[in-house]
């Protein structure tokens, strides 16, 4: 994907609000394997510096910004590439100053504060306090995509639907965890995807209410196994991040009617993405939107919203409605600037706590899960013992859970759904 890079760094030095201090922007080093031998791990460019560069390689190299310098200000420093790079690697020579020339560059800037971004550059020091201040605005600028940014999710969206549709015919009692992720991947990359945004979950049964369960080929699913899957594919460093449950087999009545509440609750919560709402807001509605539904099946006795209040949700929706996706998981989540961090032990998990605005990309992934962890715990047991029907909980502490999530482009009019080709029917 072609990205206009200088009009982007344009756009961002707009919104850091520098005068006179200078900006530094690491791509970061290479980091050894754990062994005893010249191997790499490999290289990811840090996010921060990858958005104002699309350098993937660029080990070291630095993007630099004097707002003194009006619109020659900014400068590429990138390592040189050796004899031995293009040999052992194909590495070729990328646009910019060469790295060596960054000393004298800097030297003519001396005394004056620093901002640094991005990966840390070695042996320069910069404003801390400073350096926070510009971090928050440059993660804000960064929310709204651009049209080529979602146009870029738009092909990972696609490539991720292929590889949940390949898996549908396997959703069967036998199945591996394993195989379904094997199954899964292949068919992202059969269009085009480079790798997974993130290791892909896969959890059978009771791991399906384990948040970043790692496949096993061991797990196998029975007759009436929840199956929950957390994969999505990426593709120049942008991502997809979806989740689907579904049941080897025939589903419980009880399967039914809990994979019904969340993907009501989820339904509903995506309809709501729109500028101006709150996240926190939005993640609170859900929260009441789906123990009304489990106090419906009996699992829960009381007001939807005083069981809210009272923290009950954190029983069974242990995380927060979900969080801003792009360049990685999670990109550019947190506060509303200005903002401080809600300290209620409730909202722990909330990823981020914005005002939705055109060209955001959220997700919206609410769940209910059945976790002997939380569930067994005596002091919960006996805070929550007028509230929780303990006897229907204790029939399904194996049960696992259920998480439905799709990624959703606010617009100034209707959400865009980019995830809705994939299957959300239980099986």
């Amino acid at each position: 994907m072609n990205f206009d890079y200088p009009a982007r760094r344009k756009r961002i030095a707009r919104s850091l609000g520098l005068t006179n201090e200078v900006l530094l922007i690491g791509a970061g080093q290479t980091v050894p394997k754990p062994e005893i031998s010249d191997a790499l791990l490999p290289f990811i460019a840090h996010q921060e510096y990858y958005y104002l560069t699309g350098h993937a390689e660029a080990i070291g190299g630095i993007l630099a910004y004097d707002p003194l310098g009006g619109e020659e200000g900014w400068v590429s420093f990138v390592p040189e590439v050796t004899e031995l790079d293009r040999v052992w690697e194909g590495r070729e020579q990328l646009p910019g100053e060469l790295l060596a020339k960054f000393p004298a560059w800097f030297s003519a800037r001396r005394g004056r504060p620093v901002v640094r971004l991005g990966a840390p550059i070695s042996g320069i020091p910069y404003d801390d306090g400073r350096t926070k201040e510009v971090r928050e605005l440059y993660k804000h600028a960064r929310r709204p995509k651009e049209p080529a940014e979602v146009e870029l999710m738009q092909r990972c969206a696609v490539a991720t639907a292929a590889g949940y549709a390949a898996i549908q015919p396997l959703l069967q009692p036998g199945v591996s965890e394993r195989k379904l992720q094997i199954e899964l991947e292949a068919e992202f990359f059969r269009h085009g995807p480079q790798m997974t945004g993130y290791d892909s979950i896969v959890g059978i049964g009771a791991r399906s209410a384990v948040f970043h369960g790692a496949p096993s080929p061991d797990r196998i699913a029975r007759d009436g196994d929840f199956i929950l899957i957390d994969a999505g594919a990426q593709l120049d460093r942008y991502v997809i991040d979806v989740t689907r449950t579904y049941v080897a087999g025939r589903p419980s009545a009880f399967q039914r009617d809990l994979h019904q509440v969340v993907l009501g609750a989820q339904i509903r919560a995506c309809a709501k993405c729109r500028p101006g709402a709150e996240w926190k807001d939005l993640h609170f509605a859900t929260a009441v939107d789906m123990l009304g539904g489990l106090a419906a099946m009996g699992v829960l006795k009381g007001n939807a919203q005083s069981l809210v209040e009272q923290e009950v949700h954190t029983l069974f929706y242990p995380h927060g409605l979900g969080h801003m996706l792009g360049l990685g998981v999670r990109d550019a989540s947190g506060l509303e600037p200005g903002r401080l961090k809600d300290e209620r032990p409730s909202l722990r998990s909330l990823r981020m706590d914005l005002i939705l605005r055109p060209g955001y990309i959220v997700t919206v992934e609410p769940g209910l899960y059945f976790i002997p962890a939380i569930l067994n715990d005596r002091n919960r047991r006996d805070k929550y013992r007028r509230t929780v029907n303990w006897d229907v909980v204790d029939q399904h502490l194996q049960l696992g859970g259920v998480r439905v999530e799709d990624n959703l482009l606010v617009t100034e009019a209707d959400p865009v759904n980019l995830t809705a080709a994939i299957p959300k029917a239980l099986g």
